[in-house]
């Protein structure tokens, strides 16, 4: 037996190859797992692999113990050194040698969540029908100072729920209430045949969850992170293994018991899984996402935007609703400049004279919305200062579109001879080239020809579970066209590289990082109600980087101060997406518009550098109050909501940021409604009614 590490300054691998080449994980930073006996560590599979046809060596239907993959010898490994860190590369030989495998970690400098991928390669001589691989396993995850523990009790896993204008809400149960019962009593062991299955299906990658999770153990202070990179669907899942004593998890891309994928893997040929990332750490929920924040930085596309933090105007929330018209755009545009806005985005309905939603597909403008044409008005946004932006939804195509009858079926998803439809639209195929050549002319028309600096990339139906046309399965060619779409994607960034394309998905529906390392903003959500909007606002630092996460604020046309403020500091420490028909708020409430933005811009040049906190937790819809702030060199920017509430008396404990040495109001400047004072680390608040926010900044010593 013999072993190796690799590590950087916050980083740390530990493998060991046993005496039948088997390679384990045993150290993923602060869990070190190098002491489990013998018998337990020939269930450390590196690398699941299900192959059809091989056999399964466990009960129940999870991803632990595949035969493949626990038959997988280590062949060789290299470290190379990157700017990011240092990457590592792990080659592995299946039975017979008909599979290599090869895991890649790439560690970072500045974080303990490491990246991690896998390759497969068909070296044999016969095809291999894979069924499922894993980015990313870990056996006796959060487990190193309490391998004899009870990890059903101890352990809390905490998952992102999503739905449409509810997302980022995140639910903590321990593993018992989850359902994975710890079951070693005594000499009586077993592995447990219960997974905890968290699964994505179709193409808005966080329909139903965010591709993300927590895990702490309540005794020991260890804390696990992870996250999945696909804007399609995947898996993860966490049960136990062996004798039941190691909790397992396994994170990965799609899959064909969860996700109807399967890929033919011919000879020759090789298939790279979806990247995740993990992390092991001391420490709590909040410690875990600062190291995911501070990754999810280190893979993004270096770019402007994510520095520069510009205010947003978009036309379409409680204001336009995709009913624009040079008419009614100016008056908007001019209250736009007003009040600080830098950009001004025309949303949906610029297209299409009337009703649009099943008709989309050319993308031309409408002359009866735009007498003159819609590139005369987009010259009198930048007339007024302001970098214009247009709305597109590029994945569809209406099925009363006159493009629909014109065009092939190989150009759409396909299932058993027919075209895929939803919600009234056909789904556009990124794999096959002319569909992508008919995207980049539509893109290039609004940049080179209508002059937009910025585009807001709507997608609001889904694909279902994928397409069958020239595909192994639904799931393949699902997974193909989101590869297909991010390389598209990528080639678009080539060319206008200071381009702004906005990721929005119904909001938040698509909000994962194999899209969010590429766009540099993310709609986070489409919640109407402004209360609710501010619950949401107060955790999508949870799942996008704070400079990335947009939301709306959208004063209302009859309503009060109280409103105006509320809706402000929704965005204030994020990205403001303004709105609302900012031409009829008057006196008053639009200079506390104007002062928002003002006040924003005095610090927004922090933000890109700062990380998250939530003194009270994460927050959920409709809690009575909510806190949400950023931590930079010793300060705070500190976010306080109350909802709706009977008490008008609230204290947050700010002691784990360290000792406060004073705090100040900086929005509104103005305020005769609400108090506050320190009792030491202590903030203790008034805010005389409900629905109210305030933002504070906090100096520590």
């Amino acid at each position: 037996m013999s072993s190796f590490n690799v590590e950087t300054d916050s980083a740390k691998l530990g493998f060991e190859i046993l005496d039948n080449h088997k390679i384990i994980l045993t150290t993923v930073g602060t869990n070190d797992l190098s002491k489990v006996d013998a018998e337990l560590k020939q269930h450390m599979t590196l690398t699941e692999v299900q192959i059809t046809g091989r056999n399964f060596h466990h009960k129940g239907l999870s991803f632990v113990d595949t035969n493949p993959g626990r038959d997988l010898t280590y062949v060789r490994h290299t470290i190379e050194e990157n700017r990011a860190g240092k990457l590592l590369k792990v080659v592995q030989e299946g039975e017979n040698r008909q599979l290599e495998v090869t895991n890649f970690y790439q560690l970072y400098q500045n974080t303990p969540v490491v990246r991690s991928w896998v390759s497969l390669k068909n070296i044999g001589n016969e095809d291999l029908g894979i069924e499922y691989v894993s980015s990313f396993a870990i056996s006796g995850v959060n487990q190193a100072d309490d391998l004899g523990g009870n990890y059903s009790e101890d352990n809390v896993v905490y998952i992102p729920n999503n739905d449409w204008t509810a997302e980022a809400q995140w639910k903590a149960d321990s593993l018992k209430d989850a359902g994975l019962d710890y079951w070693v009593d005594g000499e009586k062991k077993q592995a447990s045949t219960k997974r905890i299955s968290i699964t994505n299906n179709s193409s808005w990658s966080c329909s139903e969850y965010s591709p993300n999770g927590i895990l702490v153990n309540t005794r020991t202070n260890q804390a696990a992170v992870w996250q999945i990179e696909n804007n399609g669907a995947w898996h993860y899942e966490l049960t136990d293994i062996g004798r039941g004593n190691l909790l397992a998890l396994r994170l990965s891309g799609p899959e064909e018991l969860d996700n109807h994928w399967w890929k033919n893997l011919t000879v020759g040929q090789s298939f790279t899984t979806a990247q995740v990332a993990f992390g092991q750490l001391k420490g709590d929920v909040e410690t875990a996402l600062d190291a995911m924040t501070t990754y999810r930085r280190n893979i993004r596309r270096s770019n402007e935007d994510d520095k520069k933090l510009a205010v947003i105007f978009n036309d379409y929330m409680n204001g336009l609703s995709g009913d624009p018209t040079t008419a009614k755009e100016i008056p908007l545009i001019d209250a736009a400049k007003k009040v600080g806005c830098e950009y001004f985005v025309i949303d949906c309905g610029w297209y299409a004279p009337g009703y649009w939603w099943d008709s989309v597909g050319e993308w031309q403008p409408s002359e009866e919305r735009f007498p003159g044409g819609i590139e005369k008005l987009i010259q009198y946004i930048r007339d007024q200062g302001m970098t214009p932006g247009l709305w597109l939804e590029l994945e569809v195509i209406g099925i009363k579109s006159p493009l629909a009858d014109k065009l092939p079926d190989d150009w759409f998803f396909m299932r058993h001879g027919k075209r895929v439809i939803d919600a009234d639209r056909y789904h556009l195929d990124f794999t096959n080239p002319a569909v992508r050549q008919f995207a980049d002319e539509v893109v290039d028309r609004l940049v080179k020809q209508y002059g937009v600096g910025y585009i807001k990339m709507d997608y609001n139906i889904t694909t279902g579970i994928g397409t069958d046309l020239d595909s192994n399965s639904a799931g393949d060619g699902l997974l193909k066209h989101n590869r297909a779409y991010l390389n598209w994607l990528d080639d678009v960034f080539k060319r206008y590289p200071d381009l702004v394309i906005e990721n929005c998905g119904s909001g938040g529906m698509r909000h994962d990082y194999a899209m969010l390392q590429r766009h540099s903003i993310q709609s986070m959500t489409d919640q109407t109600d402004y209360v609710r909007n501010g619950n949401i606002a107060a955790v999508g630092a949870s799942v996008v980087t704070p400079e990335q996460c947009a939301i709306w604020s959208y004063p209302l046309q009859k309503g009060d101060d109280e409103e105006v403020i509320f809706n402000m500091v929704n965005a204030m420490l994020l990205r403001i997406h303004q709105s609302g028909l900012l031409n009829k708020v008057t006196g008053h409430r639009l200079e506390l518009v104007a002062e928002g933005i003002k006040t924003y811009k005095t610090y927004r040049d922090k933000i890109p550098t700062m990380l998250p906190i939530w003194p009270e937790g994460l927050s959920q819809l409709d809690d009575p109050w909510f806190s949400y702030g950023l931590k930079g060199d010793h300060e705070l920017y500190l976010a306080v909501w109350r909802g709706v509430s009977d008490e008008e008396d609230h204290q947050l404990d700010l002691s784990q940021y360290g000792s406060v040495e004073s705090i100040k109001q900086i929005y509104p400047s103005e305020d005769h409604q609400t108090s506050y004072a320190l009792n030491g680390n202590n903030l203790q608040l008034v805010f005389s009614k409900p629905k109210m926010a305030r933002l504070y900044h906090v100096k520590l010593k």
